[in-house]
């Protein structure tokens, strides 16, 4: 850990010497110099606004692994395959970019809330909250137990200790509480400036953090006796989820050129003078598959047709019976429209997934079928599908794939659950790939076929979470050996059934 606790704040800048012990005041009054970097004029909104660009970028960089392993992407034949990857046995380095990107974003949000609080300037400390809030669950959901309540103490103990998964949680509910109330309180001018993700739209991140809480309560939903009622009439009080237009993204002036494009296009899109970003990866004949099968019209979103057809490659299978890149179809323009499209955080078509679930558990009052035929409707609008609106009511239609009652009718909440999380998981095609291997871990609702098929696999299931890295193991033992033995296909995070 100590390696991400005295990462620099802002890249290039080596900021954390003068964070913590800071230059003489007899300095910094001779030389004054407006140039040179010091604690006073590195301000916590310019920390927040390259954090808020960063909180982007770790998805689009880390969770390749995870569109492969939920049957969204596939490896193509120009390439040898990544075995560890592709047969499950994943090792203590696998995890490491995962851990050391996203605790080094964690730490520039920890030192701009702790600025922004300095300053009373209580609505910045809250963005800075929701999405600290974010990216911890999201590490909770892949490693259990981690480095929270001491992380990031590194001028008094650069060895921080691991906190039980559930108790993180739970605080990160309260920390979320706390978020809302400042949300709710009058901004300064400079937050809107500084905010490349909302333009200082306060209610917008208030119901961004209503959806986070929500995401943590639906994560606990087969814990048996478990009671979402007070988060929920929390949620409900505060005005509710992300609804229809409000995608949580991040734009800081995206460019087509060399390490200035949105991240995703970035990496799976084309570099500035056109040729292929990713030449080695595209699409998995499983979720074709699906898409084909009901006409979806999303597939031409996801995907590119080769020779007008939509050619797919199968996980797992060996290198020589894999079409080679130039003839799978590569990334389509609902995922890669442009160097400079935003780079999504957290679109209110999975928000919308969530209340509809919520809704059919009767968590929330209201019509499951009214919000998950929303849902699907913004997950077109989002992806930009010809005549979205008019096409998802077909999609919606009887007779069609996505008809409620055709597949549920009066079905028991777990059918209802289950169709919902199914059809989240389509939506979800290389969105958000980490919310897909949640649900499948929670639910276990994906119909055979997304699994490897390499032969030297180490099981026919995915793995329960990703180990410890290897970086945690050479600079802070004492307290990851503590957490035991792991293994990856036994070791259950505490919401997994």
């Amino acid at each position: 850990m100590k390696r991400l606790i005295n990462k620099n704040i802002i890249t290039g800048i080596a900021l954390s010497a003068m964070l913590f012990a800071g230059c003489s005041k007899s300095y910094l009054d001779v030389n004054n110099d407006p140039n040179r970097v010091t604690n006073e004029n590195v301000t916590p909104e310019l920390i927040f606004t390259q954090a808020e660009q960063a909180v982007g970028a770790l998805p689009a960089n880390n969770y390749g692994f995870l569109d492969n392993w939920m049957g969204y992407f596939a490896p193509n034949g120009d390439f040898a395959p990544n075995q560890t990857e592709q047969t499950y046995k994943i090792d203590f380095g696998f995890s490491d970019p995962i851990w050391l990107s996203s605790y080094n974003v964690l730490f520039d949000l920890h030192q701009s809330k702790i600025k922004a609080l300095a300053d009373s300037n209580n609505v910045l400390a809250a963005a800075n909250m929701i999405l600290s809030a974010k990216i911890f669950q999201e590490l909770v959901d892949l490693f259990g137990n981690i480095p929270y309540s001491q992380a990031f103490q590194s001028a008094t103990n650069a060895t921080p200790v691991y906190d039980d998964a559930k108790t993180i949680y739970d605080d990160l509910l309260a920390s979320l509480d706390t978020a809302v109330g400042y949300m709710g309180t009058q901004g300064p001018s400079s937050f809107a400036d500084a905010d490349i993700i909302a333009s200082g739209n306060q209610q917008e991140w208030i119901h961004f953090a209503n959806t986070l809480r929500l995401r943590l309560l639906i994560r606990q939903s087969q814990i048996p006796g478990f009671d979402p009622s007070p988060v929920i009439s929390k949620i409900q009080s505060s005005g509710g989820v992300l609804s229809d237009g409000e995608n949580i993204a991040v734009n800081p002036g995206y460019l087509n050129d060399v390490n200035k494009q949105s991240p995703f296009y970035a990496n799976f899109g084309y570099d500035p003078t056109g040729v292929k970003a990713n030449t080695s990866t595209g699409a998995n004949d499983y979720i074709v598959s699906i898409l084909s099968s009901t006409a979806d019209p999303r597939l031409g979103r996801f995907f590119t047709p080769v020779n007008g057809n939509y050619v797919a490659n199968i996980y797992g299978d060996p290198t020589g019976s894999l079409s080679n890149g130039a003839n799978t179809s590569y990334f389509g323009p609902g995922l890669i429209n442009s160097p400079t499209q935003p780079q999504w955080i957290y679109p209110a078509y999975e928000a919308l997934f969530l209340k509809a679930e919520a809704t059919a558990r009767g968590w929330m009052s209201g019509s499951a079928e009214a919000v998950y035929e929303d849902a699907v409707t913004q997950s077109f609008i989002w992806l930009g599908v010809p005549d979205a609106t008019a096409a998802a009511a077909n999609y919606l239609a009887p007779g069609n794939a996505g008809n409620w009652d055709e597949n549920i009718g009066s079905g028991s909440v777990s059918e209802q659950v289950q169709f919902i999380v199914y059809e989240k998981y389509i939506a979800n095609c290389g969105v958000d790939p980490l919310e897909s291997y949640s649900d499948e871990r929670r639910l276990h609702f994906l119909p055979p076929g997304y699994i490897s098929t390499n032969p030297s696999k180490a099981g026919n299931s995915l793995p329960l979470r990703l180990l410890y890295p290897q970086s945690e193991y050479t600079t802070n033992a004492t307290n990851v050996q503590a957490e035991g033995n792991i293994d990856a296909f036994s070791s259950k995070i505490f919401w997994e059934p």
